[in-house]
C-alpha cells in the first residue's frame, strides 16, 4: 500500500500524459476532452481513492496507450522476464558459487589470482557496458549470436550473461568470505585430524554451514531478476517487464506503471518469504517462531 501510494503521487506529479497522447496539431479543447475521458481532470485525492477502490477489487485499470487491461499486458510480458531471469540466475549461481569455493579452498594460489580479475570486472562494469561489449564481439565482429529480440535460445545467451555478470561477482565474494570463515572453525580441524580430505569437508560440512548468507543473496538476486532487468532488456530489446517499464514511463502510462511496480513488489515479498522458509531447511537450528517458555 505504501509503495503504491508513493508511485501514484510521483507519477501524477511527473507531467500530463495527455500531451504525449494527442497529435501535434491537437487543440486545447481536444486535450480537455481526452483528459475528461481518462478521468484526469478530477481532483487528485478523488483519483487516489478510486485507484485503491479498484485495486481492492483486483482491477488495476486500463493502459492509456494500448487501451487494454494492464494485467493482460503484464501477463504477456512476464514469461519473457521469467525466461531471462532463470537463465541469468542459473549462470550466476553455478559460476559465482564455484568461483567462491575455488578461491576459498585455494586461497593465495595462482588459481585464485586467475579468477580475481573476472570478479573485479563484474563488479566495476555496469550492465550497459557489458551488454554493448558482448554485442560488439559476438554479434558485430563474430556474428555468432543475435543482438536483439527473443527469437529462440541463441537470443537468450547474451542478455542472460549480461544480467548475470554482477550477480556472479557478488555471489563469488560472499561465498569466498563465508567459506574462509568456516574453514577456520574447529570442526574443520577435527575433520582433517580424522583423515577427511578437503573435497569431503567442503561438500559435506563447510558449504552447508556457509549457506545462510549465500541463500540470502540468491533470494535477493532472484527478486531483482524477476522484477525486470530494465537496462539489460532495453539494450537487447528483450520484450519483458523491464523494457515494458521504460516504455510505460516514457509514455506516462500511469495505470501500467503502477501495476508493474505493484507486481514487482509482490514478487520481492514472496521471494523473501520463501528465502526465510529455506533457512530452516538448510539449518535446522533456526526456528520460525519462538519456543514457548
Amino acid at each position: 500500500m505504501g509503495i503504491s501510494t508513493i508511485v501514484f503521487f510521483a507519477l501524477h506529479l511527473s507531467g500530463d500524459p495527455v500531451r504525449l497522447m494527442v497529435p501535434p496539431d491537437a487543440t486545447l479543447k481536444d486535450m480537455d476532452i481526452l483528459r475528461h475521458e481518462l478521468g484526469l481532470d478530477r481532483p487528485l485525492y478523488i483519483q487516489y481513492v478510486e485507484f485503491f477502490e479498484n485495486l481492492s477489487r483486483g482491477d488495476l485499470g486500463h493502459s492509456y496507450v494500448q487501451n487494454r487491461p494492464v494485467l493482460d499486458i503484464i501477463r504477456e510480458r512476464f514469461p519473457y522476464t521469467v525466461r531471462l531471469a532463470l537463465a541469468a540466475l542459473l549462470i550466476s549461481v553455478v559460476t559465482g558459487i564455484f568461483i567462491g569455493i575455488v578461491n576459498a579452498v585455494f586461497r593465495g594460489k595462482w588459481i585464485e589470482k586467475m579468477f580475481v580479475p573476472f570478479i573485479l570486472i563484474g563488479q566495476c562494469l555496469p550492465a550497459f557496458c557489458v551488454g554493448i561489449l558482448l554485442i560488439m564481439l559476438f554479434s558485430v565482429q563474430l556474428r555468432w549470436l543475435p543482438s536483439t529480440g527473443a527469437r529462440g535460445l541463441k537470443s537468450l545467451i547474451l542478455p542472460s550473461i549480461t544480467l548475470a555478470s554482477l550477480s556472479i561477482a557478488s555471489l563469488a565474494q560472499v561465498t569466498r568470505a563465508n567459506m574462509l570463515e568456516q574453514l577456520e572453525q574447529n570442526y574443520v580441524r577435527t575433520a582433517r585430524a580424522k583423515g577427511a580430505g578437503t573435497p569431503r569437508i567442503v561438500i559435506w560440512h563447510v558449504i552447508r554451514n556457509a549457506g545462510i548468507p549465500i541463500i540470502t543473496l540468491v533470494g535477493l538476486e532472484t527478486a531483482n531478476l524477476l522484477g525486470g532487468a530494465v537496462v539489460t532488456e532495453t539494450i537487447f530489446a528483450w520484450p519483458g517487464l523491464g523494457l515494458l517499464t521504460i516504455q510505460a514511463i516514457n509514455a506516462r502510462d500511469f495505470p501500467l506503471v503502477q501495476a508493474i511496480v505493484l507486481f514487482v513488489s509482490i514478487i520481492f515479498i514472496a521471494v523473501n518469504f520463501l528465502t526465510d522458509l529455506l533457512y530452516v531447511i538448510v539449518d535446522p537450528r533456526i526456528k520460525l517462531e519462538k519456543e514457548s517458555a
